[in-house]
Order: structure tokens, then C-alpha cells, then sequence
């Protein structure tokens, strides 16, 4: 399956669901941006953006991702430094300490990047800390067909 929107595509694995979506403003923020989800269970409606309400169903089988874009005047400051997504995770990047919520088994990362002139967080939860190895494959499959447009005039 293609996911394909807001200048975000990508080839999903099989079996995986996967959206694309931008939330409405809502009157706190002057701007909103993409994300990306996709995970190998079912997503529920309701979540937030890096996962709550879905990492709490996920089993030790199960890989969650979330790619969150930034404003883009976010892209030139430090946080944001990395240049390009990262298409491998280093299973030793993984740990339980690294989760925006703490879920028992459950092992996350996330790096902070930017690509043509976008500013993005990439946050990754595997169901099982013990079996990192074995659950990052079809990341790194969702991550090399990972295509971020660029704003326009960025280089």
C-alpha cells in the first residue's frame, strides 16, 4: 500500500495501515503540518500525534512510527541540525528511557532532522525491547521509500 499526502509518500509493508493527515487549526496555533503513522496493528481514529492512544494497543509483535513535521523556520535551529532522514535505526538507539510514555516491554527512539527546508521528529516504538533486531526490517523498508517533498526555493 501507498500512502501518498501533504508531501509525504511511502510504500507501507503489507499487513501494516498507515495515514497521512494534517489536523485543522484549532485557534492555538497559526499553522499546522503533516504526519505520518504507520504501524503494524490496526491505527485507531483517535491519537495523537506521536502515537497515544495506539502504542497503549500495541502487542510485542507490533512497530509503531510517526513522522512529525515541524514549522519550518524550525529547520535551522539546533535541534533540528541532522540533515535528511534517517533510513537505518541502530537497534542500540532503542531503549525504554526513550519513550514519550513508559510502557512496560516497549522500546522507542527519535531523532530530530531536517530535508528540503522541512523541519521533522522521526519516533519509532517496538513492542518488545528484547527483540529489536527482529522488529526493525520493515521499518527500514517504510523508511527507504520514505519521500518528503521539499518547500518550494529550498535546496
Amino acid at each position: 500500500m501507498r500512502v501518498e499526502r501533504h508531501g509525504l509518500s511511502a510504500e507501507v509493508p503489507a499487513g501494516w495501515d498507515a495515514r497521512v493527515y494534517r489536523r485543522a487549526p484549532d485557534g492555538t496555533q497559526a499553522t499546522t503540518h503533516a504526519v505520518l503513522h504507520a504501524a503494524s496493528f490496526p491505527l485507531p481514529a483517535d491519537r495523537g500525534d506521536f502515537g497515544s492512544g495506539a502504542v497503549e494497543r500495541m502487542r510485542r509483535g507490533d512497530v509503531f512510527v510517526a513522522l512529525v513535521e515541524y514549522h519550518p523556520d524550525a529547520a535551522d535551529t539546533t535541534l533540528f541540525a541532522r540533515r535528511g532522514l534517517p533510513r537505518r535505526l541502530p537497534p542500540e538507539s532503542f531503549g525504554p528511557n526513550k519513550l514519550q510514555r513508559a510502557l512496560p516491554g516497549q522500546a522507542g527512539m527519535q531523532r530530530f532532522f531536517h530535508a528540503g527546508g522541512r523541519a521533522f521528529c522521526l519516533y519509532v516504538v517496538l513492542g518488545d525491547d528484547r527483540r529489536r533486531d527482529a522488529l526493525l526490517p520493515p521499518v527500514h523498508r517504510l523508511l527507504a521509500t520514505l519521500a518528503l517533498e521539499p518547500l518550494p526555493g529550498a535546496a
